[in-house]
């Protein structure tokens, strides 16, 4: 029997485990849906990807998640990234191409 592996980006499970400790700090920051993927978007431009090959349903290594430096580049990241959304939200605009 084949195993099913697949691609995956581990940097965006970071980004997204991080945001919320970054919003936390400024309670002035839009948590809609549209603003929440805006500054991991931007963030995840200013980063390294860091892809992983996974078996369908298997449980991945942590461990870079541990290291000082790598959560301080994400948070730094999500921090600049969250100073661009704040300055020009997209939320409630409407398509208009």
């Amino acid at each position: 029997m084949a195993r099913e592996l697949f691609l995956k980006n581990y940097m965006e499970d970071c980004v997204w485990e991080l945001l919320d400790q970054v919003l936390k700090r400024d309670p002035e920051a839009c948590r809609c849906d549209t603003c929440r993927h805006d500054i991991v978007a931007l963030a995840l431009n200013q980063l390294p990807p860091r892809y992983v090959v996974r078996e369908q349903g298997a449980i991945y290594s942590k461990i870079a998640m541990l290291e000082a430096q790598h959560r301080a580049d994400i948070y730094s990241a999500l921090t600049r990234a969250l100073m661009i959304v704040k300055k020009a939200p997209r939320h409630g605009q409407e398509d208009r191409s």
